[in-house]
């Protein structure tokens, strides 16, 4: 399994396409951007698919919405995942639709009907898909009819739907600025044997309480300690950096994979010292 990895957009496909530093060992990409692609960055996208290993992380499935499952909308992610051999599918605990699909999280009720609800759609995805499915914690900037906390939420519904966790570490920094809890405390209680891979990020300080989840900027050092934790409380796992705009060149992505690296090897040598 890769360690290392890192969002692909497709203003990096010329460069990559001509060499991939050795240092990103697998790409994301999100298959709405990518499944209806031809020309040349359709050619691009399987070359480096037969060269690297690929995640797909989706952005539109919306599998808390209160409309039917899309369900050949899913048909058509799963042949996107089968022609590039696809094997990981994640996606938002949120919903961003009702009819259609837009690309805007929204915050679905921590409720135990919501739980029920949101299993449900995963268990359909999943036959649909013949994959597992990944469940990723999000941002949230609002709670409306809460009665439970997040975190007692994504635990509930990973526990119903019996799948696996994309644990995002920026993620749970943003939440714990903006709905003031402890971080160290909501990483402690995902469980481990249910995480698959996790995110990395930057983010925008809107104000002293107010974390916008952009994955514009810099990691900050608050976030990578939290990955550390993460690595030395849930093992290492695949991580991926994401990057959406403000791209800077390559060199500068690199800094940050190469740090990503570096604790993870910190965590192998902690672990493999302590069973000495």
């Amino acid at each position: 399994m890769p360690n290392v990895g890192l969002g692909l957009r497709r203003e990096m496909l010329d460069e990559f396409c001509q060499t991939t530093p050795r240092e990103i060992e697998f790409f994301e990409v999100a298959p709405e951007n990518w499944m209806t692609l031809g020309g040349k960055f359709g050619r691009q996208f399987k070359q480096l698919t037969e060269q690297h290993p690929f995640f797909c992380h989706g952005l539109s499935l919306s599998i808390g919405s209160p409309e039917e499952l899309d369900t050949q909308f899913v048909k058509n992610i799963k042949t996107f995942l089968d022609t590039h051999q696809i094997a990981i599918y994640s996606e938002h605990l949120s919903y961003c639709s009702g009819k259609g699909h837009m690309y805007d999280l929204m915050p679905i009720p921590f409720t135990d009907d919501a739980v029920m609800h949101v299993a449900k759609r995963i268990k359909q995805v999943e036959d649909i898909l013949e994959r597992p499915f990944i469940l990723e914690n999000v941002s949230f900037y609002a709670a409306p009819s809460a009665q439970m906390t997040e975190q007692e939420f994504v635990n509930a519904v990973l526990n119903e739907a019996d799948c696996k966790l994309l644990l995002d570490v920026n993620n749970i920094y943003v939440n714990s600025i903006n709905h003031q809890y402890d971080p160290q405390a909501f990483l402690a209680a995902m469980p481990t044997e249910r995480i698959a891979y996790l995110h990395i990020a930057g983010h925008y300080q809107e104000d002293i309480d107010l974390m916008v989840d952009t994955h514009g900027a810099d990691i900050i050092d608050p976030v990578w300690s939290l990955l550390q934790q993460c690595y030395q409380l849930h093992g290492v796992h695949p991580t991926l950096l994401e990057r959406d705009f403000n791209i800077p060149a390559t060199t500068e992505l690199l800094k940050e994979i190469n740090q990503i690296h570096s604790y993870q090897q910190q965590a192998q040598q902690a672990l493999s010292a302590r069973f000495a």
